[in-house]
């Protein structure tokens, strides 16, 4: 029983260090180069870095969420509704993805919202899991989000169940050049 349970929890333990390890670059990437790159893209324009890029300037966390459609534990931080107005960006590129006004407590522990700000600010990926619902990327850098379920509230009765790590808020409109450029 106890070798079952070490052999159990061995992956997950390897994958738990994986992904708080600290981001090795085999180059010489600097973070505030690839920042100003970034930020000289119009939000309009999709992006299109690296994962070694995109590894030198995200937090492990979110490099494992965004970059290789983890999914982070969900927390109660993910229910709080709060009364700050705005609009949740792509905590990558900056996109605007989801108003304040369609955030709803779903009760996962995940930040739930009942429709984008816009269709085509995500990407809902075709293939369906019962599980997982549709993969919800970002439709300009491509970084995973989160899913989207079929058991929302009105209008839509649509739950983008997104990853808190994988979203800034930014308060007013939320328009930004882009959410890395802000670390």
């Amino acid at each position: 029983m106890k070798r079952t349970t070490k052999l159990l929890l061995s992956p997950a333990i390897c994958a738990l260090l994986f992904a708080c390890s600290p981001a090795h670059s085999s180059s010489n990437i600097k973070a505030p180069e690839i920042r100003t790159k970034l930020a000289a893209i119009p939000l309009d324009q999709e992006v299109h870095l690296t994962n070694e890029e995109w590894k030198v300037i995200m937090l492990p966390q979110q490099y494992f969420v965004m970059r290789r459609a983890g999914t982070e534990a969900p927390s109660l931080r993910g229910n709080s509704l709060g009364q700050r107005k705005g609009v949740y960006v792509c905590s990558a590129c900056g996109n605007p993805l989801y108003s304040t006004d369609t955030k709803f407590n779903s009760g996962t522990g995940w930040p739930s919202f009942w429709q984008p700000i816009r269709k085509e600010a995500v990407h809902e990926n075709s293939a369906v899991s019962a599980i997982f619902g549709r993969e919800i990327s970002c439709a300009r850098c491509g970084s995973h989000l989160g899913h989207v379920f079929n058991d929302g509230p009105p209008p839509t009765e649509l739950r983008y169940c997104m990853n808190a790590v994988a979203l800034t808020l930014h308060e007013g409109d939320g328009t930004t050049k882009n959410a890395q450029a802000d670390h």
